[in-house]
């Protein structure tokens, strides 16, 4: 090719694309203006409280923390500022020729973890979006065909599994309509569909629920309600106790000491009016046996926050025993922050005056065969701004001891002020490690629960620092977008928990909550059933978070299904992982310890869809046995595989295979 056909093609390529570059500049500036173009829309203007976020609430024309929009450095006066993970969903009404918005993560978020991928899809198909995007990164336009479209559905994803910071902005988003259009677009939100699932009455018959191992350290206190149901009176037994522990045959409490390291098979025996039920639980005796199943209970925080007090979480211990799901495996009684006083003298942390004798509130809930659990920071004060650990961490461990504290929740929140912001390996692994060398040193066992959010990929190291819990994202809101974001990261970290070990993507957000202001939850009934569905497969802690004294029949029942909670307790541990995805359609699985299969079919879409799981998948032959946990209904012998209608935003949780053993 000689010079001068190198110079004409260089100038005609250069003559194609300024055609281009004018358009896109001229859409920059359009979504720049104060006034939308001809016959365009500004979409802040729908009804967004249809949009879905991860975190707090869109906002017109601010940024989720309602600030000027801002992408690397321009400002936009229009838009919509979102929260990873976001949806919404779009009628057109068929009246739309085009969709366009610059997005990007708000610089509100510059210097942070803050990522966000941006994706549109017109009638069920993805037409365009971003890669992962972080904050300062150079906005990108995304512009849209939707000439006879129907619609239009605007999403915003967190790609690093975190939901921290991910402030994504759909920047001067309009629609521009057809000329002569009446008909104007509107926000619609998920369909509302029937919960699926079947509501069975009480057993009379007496059962035996719950963990089927429980481990404790010789020489320290042992306690452990066999849980139970069924028509009462019931009266206990056990064969096989290892030395130092007792039962009490009318409460069904197991207490005492272990004497010695080893493992015993107990023969355990519930006798009602309608019969007789038997299990074996094994009870281990050695260093770091805590947690071999993920721990259940109840946490304050999620539905009373500052508002907890001594009188509310008696309450919760009184309604844990009376409704039932203590007798379904429900074990725990745990205080959130706001709790602390100052310090004596000595420097010994003092509860305030919500909380006035923690020894005495201890009793009441051991008294009932539950279990205490309190929290604090590694930093100088508590996220609440109240008094923490730091430099005192032996002093608290043995002040919790004494109190009869089984569980200990530690927030990482202000000791980001004594690392000033260092999170290198490190400094993310001290302060965890050194309270759990203070907790080892007490004459109690106290499961150690870290509560720092994911940082430095903690299921990677939290066991090997002394921890049976670790937060492994943000925290969780009552909403789908905080619901799908947080399942949705959890892939691929099942690899790190364990027996002893577990993650932990928050707290439960089904019946009433609302952090001091509370509410039924957001969360559809779907919704609520993919929720406790979800971790029970990923083997997470079950703590309930709302008002134990308002349960109504419908959150009763999505907390004590036992044939999914067995799932959450199978002594395996082996929690689930994403074996399929098709979209917003997924299968999860996990192997049990009987030599069946948990499986999940997940349908995060906005509408019905039909969603398969074949046995080759699960690396199992033909012909399986299929039970519909939630609808408590075998399905028979399937030959390849199983095919069925998943509502939107709802799980099918299914157990695959004969099982060998019980």
């Amino acid at each position: 090719m000689t010079l001068s056909t190198q110079k004409t093609g260089l100038i005609l390529a250069a003559a194609l694309a300024a055609p281009l570059l004018s358009a896109h500049a001229q859409d920059m500036a359009a979504l720049k203006a104060d006034t939308p173009p001809a016959h365009a829309i500004w979409i802040e203007a729908l009804d967004l409280s249809k949009m879905t976020t991860g975190f707090a609430t869109p906002n017109a024309g601010k940024s989720i923390d309602g600030k000027p929009l801002t992408l690397a450095g321009t400002v936009f006066p229009h838009g919509i500022g979102t929260h990873a993970v976001s949806e919404l969903r779009i009628d057109l009404h068929g009246t739309a020729t085009r969709f366009a918005s610059v997005v990007g993560v708000d610089d509100e978020k510059i210097g942070s973890v803050g990522t966000a991928s941006f994706s549109v899809f017109v009638d069920g198909k993805r037409k365009g979006g971003t890669p992962t995007m972080h904050p300062g990164d150079k906005p990108r336009l995304i512009s849209v065909d939707l000439t006879g479209a129907k619609t239009l559905t605007l999403r915003v994803d967190a790609p690093n599994g975190n939901i921290d910071s991910d402030h994504g902005d759909w920047a001067g988003a309009e629609i521009t309509l057809v000329d002569d259009s009446s008909a104007k677009p509107e926000a619609v939100g998920i369909p509302v569909s029937l919960p699926r699932l079947v509501i069975l009455p009480a057993n009379p018959a007496p059962a035996i629920h719950g963990p089927r191992i429980v481990g404790a350290s010789p020489g320290k206190p042992f306690l452990f309600l066999i849980p139970a149901t069924g028509n009462g009176p019931l009266e206990y037994s056990a064969r096989g106790l290892p030395s130092g522990l007792t039962l009490d045959g009318k409460t069904g409490i197991i207490s005492g000491t272990i004497r010695r390291a080893g493992s015993s098979d107990v023969q355990v025996s519930v006798k009602g009016a309608m019969g007789e039920a038997k299990r074996t639980l094994t009870i281990v005796g050695g260093d770091h046996k805590l947690a071999l199943t993920p721990p259940m209970g109840w946490n304050s925080w999620n539905v009373w926050a500052g508002r907890v007090d001594a009188d509310k979480v008696k309450a919760a211990a009184d309604e844990m025993v009376s409704t039932g799901l203590a007798g379904h495996g429900y074990g725990y009684i745990n205080i959130d922050d706001t709790w602390e006083a100052g310090r004596d003298a000595q420097g010994r942390i003092l509860s305030n005056d919500k909380f006035p004798n923690m020894r005495t509130l201890s009793d009441y809930i051991h008294g009932k065969g539950l279990r205490f659990g309190i929290y604090s920071s590694p930093g100088p004060k508590t996220c609440a701004n109240f008094e923490a650990s730091y430099q005192h961490e032996d002093q608290d461990a043995q002040s919790y001891a004494n109190w009869g504290v089984d569980y200990l929740k530690y927030d990482w929140c202000s000791y980001d002020s004594v690392v000033k912001g260092d999170h290198s390996l490190a400094a993310l692994e001290l302060p965890y490690a050194k309270m759990g060398a203070s907790l080892a040193k007490t004459n109690r066992d106290i499961l150690y629960s870290f509560c720092q959010y994911g940082m430095g990929d903690v299921w990677k190291w939290g066991e090997r620092t002394g921890g049976n819990a670790w937060r492994s994202t943000g925290d969780i809101q009552d909403n789908w977008g905080s619901l799908h974001g947080i399942y949705e990261g959890q892939d691929g970290h099942e690899f790190f928990a364990g027996p002893g070990h577990w993650n932990d993507p928050d707290m439960l957000m089904v019946g009433v909550v609302g952090f001091g202001n509370t509410h039924p939850t957001h969360l559809t009934a779907n919704e609520q059933i993919l929720h406790v569905s979800m971790w029970c497969m990923l083997s997470s802690p079950l703590l309930i978070g709302c008002d134990m004294t308002r349960l109504d029949p419908f959150t009763t029942a999505v907390l004590s299904n036992d044939e999914v909670l067995d799932i959450n307790q199978d002594p395996l541990g082996r929690p689930a992982g994403r074996i399929q995805q098709n979209g917003d359609q997924e299968v999860w699985a996990r192997p049990l310890f009987d030599g069946a299969k948990a499986v999940a079919l997940v349908n995060a879409g906005g509408d019905p869809a039909t969603i398969t799981v074949r046995w080759s998948d699960l690396e199992m032959p033909t012909n399986q046995p299929v039970r519909d946990l939630w609808m408590h209904q075998d399905l028979g012998p399937q030959a390849d595989g199983y095919s069925v209608e998943v509502p939107a935003h709802g799980c099918v949780v299914l157990k695959v295979g004969k099982a060998n053993r019980s």
